[in-house]
């Protein structure tokens, strides 16, 4: 069958490309039909402005159109209308996805839909390589996202880690330098162009970058501070220099003033030279309880200093006639709202949440009371763990400001580790964000590995149709997702993996809670025995055709990967440690081995930084 597609011309990058998927899945799903097919794709005027993205679908036999208030909002339409007639994508992995076989008379879809929250994205983290990234950023629109997040000005840092294979010592490092992480960026925000995504950059780095370092990772430095740099580091202990020899963990002395201009104006320059950059964040350092004691500073607050911070750079972009946005961060220190201090124009500021020592055990509850926020004790702080501690501090800032705003959450960065079967945590996700309306947010960013996907991208699926559409039922999720994932025996994995969650602890895995635990041993004693006893289910679907449905293979890796990272934590829940460390190296052997056949689904690199850093297993 012939599929033409039909546009306006000079209707923009995205449009083309949605025009050009659509195309390409029809022509796949319409195989064996015969004659043409007409469908339209346009931008047509949004029914309520300033409104998230919005897309209009009506197809049948003969064709029909997609239309969006955006060319992204067209492509998303395009993908979304795929979905509704059976394609499934199921990772940021090239060819893992499901495109049925249809005739041209189930061509029938008349409907629109408007996202739940107009932010809905990814920032990147871990260990990836120039095709992880080109491959997830692929996938985004696909599962409903509309915006990705490259950290500092450059994600060297990311793209080192994989190159120079740190954590796999069976690897040799690659030929890799900072101008190939500076072309691929480039690369990456062209591919982010061509859908019509939303670029979100920098965050951390600004204040090395003052103190005349170029910040794009949180190495350490071998140099101390230069004589004229020095002054503008914060005072800790008495003493001024790089906090614990990192840039972008060391904060600055705001009070004489002079790091407050050589801060604003790096932001400035940076917004008048990429104005691509729909979202720019201006954080302070990646650190806590290290901020400055100077005797001037100890006047105020950071969060006073902060605010004044963003005031100033403000009025800087004003008067250089620059609408850029500003993304404030509430993190640590900066979780205390501002005693005095307030800001000028909110419409030019969008307030992210960073609640990072929350527990994943359980979603954010919205009670008719809230504690009380605790005083702030300079460099004595301790994080909120708690659901309703994190979100005191979140409403603190709200009786303050009320424009845009969105979430920025780690159950993908870190805490997925402790969850062996992904579906708690998945269901967890989905109650965030069906809380996110009631919090007064306006949608997630993930700050998370791009590869976290053993045994499966569900939690990321879950994430994005629920950000688009926040009726979303998980369970109805769940068998869209596992049953194009692994076939007619769906249920078999969703019930495995679902106890496999029941049994697992994010909390246990990311050092909360003591590390000694009979009530941790035994169930990771079960999960091992749950394992076992799931040996011949993937016995079944192994045959001539390699394996059934696209994650069978992945989920029988999956298999081993557990059976060894559950000996070691039941080894040191029960305070054996010589024998912990013994079963976390022969994990650590599997992982490092077979990395070159599951890279896209599991990052080596930052499963082994987690459990040596935060689950108390020796390196």
């Amino acid at each position: 069958m012939e599929i033409k597609t039909v546009y306006s011309p000079g209707a923009g990058e995205a449009l083309a490309f949605a025009a050009n998927q659509l195309s390409g899945y029809l022509s796949r799903m319409l195989a064996s039909e015969t004659g043409a097919l007409t469908v339209g794709l346009e931008v047509r005027p949004d029914p309520a402005p300033g409104r998230p993205d919005w897309f209009w679908v009506e197809l049948g036999p003969e064709g029909g159109t997609v239309a969006g208030n955006s060319g992204r909002a067209a492509l998303l339409g395009v993908y979304d209308c795929l979905r509704r007639l059976g394609c499934r994508f199921l990772a940021p992995v090239k060819g893992c996805e499901t495109v049925p076989s249809l005739t041209r008379k189930e061509l029938a879809l008349r409907y629109e839909h408007r996202a739940s929250f107009y932010h809905r994205g990814v920032c990147i983290e871990g260990a990836d390589s120039r095709e992880n990234v080109l491959d997830f950023i692929d996938w985004l629109p696909k599962a409903g996202y509309n915006s990705f997040f490259l950290q500092f000005k450059s994600p060297y840092i990311f793209y080192a880690r994989w190159y120079e294979h740190r954590n796999n010592p069976l690897r040799e490092a690659e030929p890799f330098t900072p101008a190939d992480a500076q072309d691929w960026m480039e690369e990456a925000e062209r591919e982010l162009r061509r859908r019509g995504l939303l670029l979100h950059k920098v965050g951390h780095g600004w204040t090395g970058e003052v103190l005349g370092r170029e910040a794009r990772s949180w190495d350490a430095a071998s140099e101390e501070l230069s004589a004229d740099k020095r002054p503008l580091a914060a005072q800790v202990g008495g003493v001024r220099g790089l906090w614990r020899g990192v840039a972008a963990n060391t904060n600055l002395c705001f009070h004489s003033g002079e790091a407050a201009d050589a801060f604003a104006a790096l932001v400035a320059d940076y917004a008048r030279e990429h104005p691509g950059v729909d979202y720019l964040h201006v954080w302070l350092a990646d650190e806590y309880n290290n901020v400055c004691e100077c005797g001037g500073c100890q006047k105020t607050t950071p969060s006073d200093q902060y605010v004044e911070l963003l005031n100033e750079i403000d009025r800087r972009l004003a008067a250089e006639g620059l609408d850029t946005k500003i993304v404030f961060l509430l993190y640590q220190e900066l979780l205390w709202p501002p005693v005095k201090a307030r800001l000028l124009h909110p419409e030019r500021f969008v307030l992210m949440f960073a609640p990072i020592s929350r527990t994943f055990e359980r979603s954010y509850q919205v009670g008719e009371a809230l504690p009380p926020i605790p005083p702030y004790a300079r460099n004595k702080i301790s994080l909120p763990a708690g659901l309703d501690e994190n979100l005191a501090f979140l409403r603190g800032w709200q009786e303050q400001f009320k424009g845009d705003s969105f979430v920025y959450d780690y159950p993908l960065g870190r805490a997925h580790y402790g969850d062996f079967g992904y579906v708690r945590l998945a269901r967890v996700i989905s109650g965030d964000v069906k809380q996110l309306s009631k919090l007064g947010l306006n949608g997630y960013i993930s700050c998370q590995e791009l590869r976290a996907g053993l045994p499966n991208f569900f939690p990321n699926y879950v994430l994005g149709r629920t950000l688009m559409d926040e009726s979303a039922d998980v369970n109805q999720l769940m068998e869209e997702y596992f049953s194009a994932a692994y076939g007619e025996d769906w249920p078999i994995v969703a019930d495995y993996l679902f106890q496999l969650s029941e049994l697992s602890s994010t909390d246990y895995v990311n050092g909360k809670g003591p590390r000694q635990s009979r009530d941790a041993a035994a169930r990771m004693e079960a999960v091992r025995e749950l394992c076992l006893d799931f040996a011949p289910a993937l016995d079944a679907h192994r045959g001539p055709a390699s394996w059934a449905a696209p994650l069978w293979e992945p989920l029988d890796y999956h298999r081993d990967y557990v059976l060894k990272l559950s000996r070691a934590l039941r080894l040191l829940a029960l305070g054996e440690t010589e024998r912990a460390e013994e079963s976390r190296r022969s994990f650590i052997r599997l992982i490092c081995e077979k990395e070159p056949v599951f890279q896209p689904w599991l990052d080596v690199y930052r499963v082994l930084e987690v459990t040596e850093n935060y689950t108390g297993l020796r390196p």
